[in-house]
């Protein structure tokens, strides 16, 4: 089918509005990016820091010192790290509690940043135990998400693998073991794990099992391997063997479907992160697994481009999830398709069929005007953070072999 048209375009757009060149693309990016940097702090005043959307701006960071060889954003990135660790890694300040997560001593909890996990960053404080759950407003409330954690060490381990940084995939390492400890529970076949925790990881605040997160846990732990293996040297973490075990008992290949774009997206990407383990020989995997999310992202990509209202004005879409749809496309865009089996081969050509909406949705919002409506600026920072990953996916997507840059 044919990507959907957009009706608030104007009919006057130059070819650089709608599908700007990748000097462009780096320039809104670089924009983008250092706006975001001034509003949350990282250029000074009060900090604002939300643990998705620093993740992903990381990545981006990391991108933008490639792009332009400018090395402020070296020091943007390196900014960030110490912001999210000095925040999210902290008790909230309207809290009792001081101090590290983790528990430890200031110098101790500051070498080891991430042993304690990291706050979500919502504005609310975290649900009291014995205080009755309110489905609207856990939404607005703190605690710590497997999801988050596993970005935020996709994050960090891009960034070891950028500037070649043992130290940075030694603390990815650590936060993955203790997402894996602590949200995880039960054995062998009946391994399950919480969607939300407290902010000292003791008790589940949603006890639901997110969807994608074993799937998550698992390429990030396999990930963190194979940079382990590429930077060399001693041991660069925890040994995470057995969180790789659980996760994998974990995924139910037959329920991975779904019709959110932010979701589908993630199933791409993740097909892209499968399919590079194992060409590269990092891992042996049944071929029915990437196969499954193949599959999986087709039928909820479908599902989307038929019942979506693409026509809609901004002001009644979300940015941040149809770009993430975005960014899943571009991974698609990226896997090897010679190496696939030949069922996986078919859903590829599947999606690209579908996929077409791809540019429609990065081109509505690289229109400024769309980026001025109130439900754009409601959620500024993950939108414009996300839009920028979409033009410069270098950082978030790319795992080149050899580090592309020196700390």
């Amino acid at each position: 089918m044919d990507g959907p048209r957009y009706l608030s375009f104007r009919d006057d757009r130059t070819a650089d509005e709608v599908n700007p060149g990748r000097e462009n693309r780096v320039a809104l990016a670089s924009a983008l990016m250092d706006s975001f940097a001034d509003r949350t702090g990282l250029n000074g005043g009060s900090e604002r820091r939300y643990l998705w959307t620093d993740a992903f701006a990381l990545c981006n960071f990391l991108a933008l010192r490639t792009a332009t060889g400018d090395p402020r954003y070296d020091d943007l990135a390196s900014r960030l790290i110490s912001s999210v660790h000095g925040v999210l890694g902290k008790e909230r300040s309207d809290s009792s509690k001081a101090g590290w997560l983790s528990g430890l001593p200031e110098e101790e909890g500051e070498s080891h940043p991430t042993l304690g996990g990291l706050r979500i960053g919502k504005p609310l404080a975290e649900r009291a135990s014995g205080q009755p759950f309110n489905a609207d407003m856990e939404w607005d409330r703190d605690g710590q998400y497997f999801h988050y954690l596993t970005k935020w060490a996709h994050g960090l381990d891009q960034a070891a693998r950028f500037r070649n940084d043992p130290g940075l995939l030694t603390w990815a390492s650590e936060l993955a073991d203790t997402a894996h400890r602590r949200f995880t529970y039960g054995a062998g076949a009946k391994k399950r794990m919480y969607w939300k925790m407290s902010i000292d990881l003791m008790r589940p605040l949603v006890a639901s099992m997110g969807q994608h997160d074993p799937l998550d846990g698992l390429l990030t732990c396999l990930e963190l391997q194979k940079t382990a293996a590429m930077l060399g040297g001693d041991s660069r973490g925890p040994d995470l063997s057995e969180a790789i075990g659980d996760f994998s008992v974990m995924i139910d290949p037959g329920s991975l479907a779904t019709s959110d774009p932010l979701g589908i997206g993630g199933l791409l990407i993740d097909s892209y992160r499968l399919s590079e383990l194992v060409r590269t020989g990092t891992r042996r995997l049944d071929s029915r697994l990437l196969e499954s999310l193949l599959a999986s992202a087709y039928h909820g990509l479908r599902h989307y481009t038929q019942n979506a209202d693409l026509t809609a004005p901004a002001n009644l879409r979300l940015g941040f999830r149809e770009l993430g749809l975005v960014i899943g496309l571009t991974a698609l865009g990226l896997i090897d398709r010679a190496t696939l089996s030949p069922a996986a081969q078919r859903h590829c050509v599947d999606l690209d069929r579908v996929g077409k909406v791809r540019r429609d949705i990065e081109e509505f919002w690289i229109y400024q005007d769309n980026r001025e409506s109130q439900a754009w600026v409601d959620h500024q920072d993950i939108n414009e953070v996300m839009l920028a990953t979409s033009l410069i996916p270098d950082g978030f997507l790319f795992r080149q072999e050899k580090p592309r840059l020196m700390a």
